[in-house]
């Protein structure tokens, strides 16, 4: 086990742009690729490169990413491994919540002093990407550096949506500047590699990752006046700490926002996709549930698509979607272009029967439904003849039973839609 660094994955605010996704869990414990939470992706890179002393710092509905994690990474008793849950709490040297990533990590100082590390390895809880932290550790170590931050290479187009870094000649860096304007980006190209060359990518993005060494990260959140990493820490360092830019190549994400998140989970389903979730030496962890195999019935057609276990399909077409554990589908349903979640628990047969005998929907999609461009949310219950067809015609809004943000029906966690419903 690396015993020199210490992992500190930041869960984030209240998570308003992923809403609804975010109003009864906090943007860690958000589901994605139809069976994982989107804090098993810095976990699980913290455990591939034996990184396996973790906190996560969160503070708004933690309770069910508290619950996930609790049923999920246990170490042997003679390990000093964990993934501990640090929420905010109020005391009478802190009386406010988390103000922002610094004041984050500030406020839980005294958790991670207690522990012996060299180094403070500070992740985002809402990233998709699969990175060998090793690798950064070691270019940290051998530069002498006191920081060093992961970025991205990126085009033009992109840089203004980002913290852009200017490096010298060794990979040192000596200037920031937070989303520029276009017409300043010829000034703050970067030395990149000849293939992100060829690509465009000629300005260093940082990714929100950093390592500190221990001395540093403790002078530093001395200071209750900065608040923020990206904005304060990072930018009044520049000059004054040797800050190693390590660039990663690879392919990354920020799930900020409904179109990315959805982005992300569908782009799974291509031949050659850009995250791999079938890596041997890249595993993804997450609960170990004892769950059935998947069952396909009735001439059911899927292409394109991720079924997580355990679903029940019935004689419906699946194309370029992704569906989530334990989902079932009823006859002559169309899902396309689409994230089911899945759900938390099946229903018994006769339980289902009972329902069916009294006009109440059951949990999952009915028949004869035709579902578009929508992500469902856990334990929807759907009728029969119901069509969710979404994209750019609709305008955005919010109701109790779903929402719709440029263009992606978001139907909310445990919605009943009644037979006929149409959006």
């Amino acid at each position: 086990m690396n015993k020199s660094t210490l992992a500190i994955i930041l869960g984030g605010g209240q998570g308003s742009r992923l809403a609804p996704l975010t109003e009864s869990r906090s943007k860690p414990a958000v589901p994605i690729a139809g069976k994982y939470r989107l804090v098993d992706i810095p976990i699980s890179n913290c455990i591939n490169s034996d990184i396996k002393r973790m906190f996560v710092l969160t503070q708004f509905n933690s309770a069910s990413l508290n619950q996930h994690i609790k049923n999920t990474y246990h170490f042997s008793h003679f390990s000093t491994a964990f993934v501990d849950i640090l929420a905010a709490e109020q005391t009478p040297e802190n009386p406010t919540w988390f103000q922002g990533t610094a004041d984050a990590v500030r406020q839980c100082m005294t958790h991670f002093m207690n522990h012996e590390f060299d180094y403070a390895l500070i992740l985002s809880g809402d990233q998709l990407y699969q990175m060998d932290f090793n690798a950064m550790i070691q270019a940290h170590n051998e530069s002498g550096a006191n920081i060093t931050i992961a970025t991205l290479p990126v085009t033009s187009k992109d840089a203004p949506e980002f913290g852009i870094l200017k490096t010298d000649s060794d990979n040192f860096i000596t200037s920031f500047i937070e989303k520029p304007k276009a017409e300043l980006l010829p000034d703050w190209t970067s030395e990149v590699s000849n293939e992100m060359k060829e690509e465009g990518k000629h300005y260093l993005a940082s990714m929100g990752i950093y390592i500190f060494n221990k001395g540093l990260l403790a002078e530093l959140m001395s200071n209750p006046d900065t608040k923020d990493f990206g904005k304060e820490i990072i930018p009044q360092a520049i000059g004054k700490q040797k800050i190693l830019s390590y660039q990663y190549e690879g392919y990354w994400t920020d799930i900020g926002n409904i179109d990315s998140f959805f982005e992300a989970n569908l782009g799974l389903t291509d031949d050659m996709p850009k995250f791999n979730l079938f890596d041997n030496s890249s595993k993804i962890y997450t609960r170990a549930r004892v769950l059935p195999p998947s069952k396909i019935t009735g001439g059911s057609t899927i292409d394109k698509s991720i079924v997580a276990e355990g679903c029940i399909v019935n004689g419906s077409e699946i194309i370029h979607s992704v569906i989530g554990i334990r989902s079932r589908i009823g006859f002559g349903s169309t899902i396309s272009n689409s994230y089911l979640m899945g759900n938390d628990f099946y229903q018994n047969i006769e339980e289902i029967i009972s329902n069916d005998q009294n006009n109440i929907i059951n949990i999952g999609i009915g028949e004869r439904c035709f579902i578009n461009y929508t992500i469902v949310d856990k334990n929807c219950r759907i009728g029969n003849d119901v069509k969710l067809n979404g994209g750019k015609h609709l305008e955005d809004t919010n109701t109790p039973l779903y929402s719709i943000k440029g263009g992606i029906i978001v139907v909310k966690k445990g919605a009943i839609l009644p037979d006929g419903f149409e959006v």
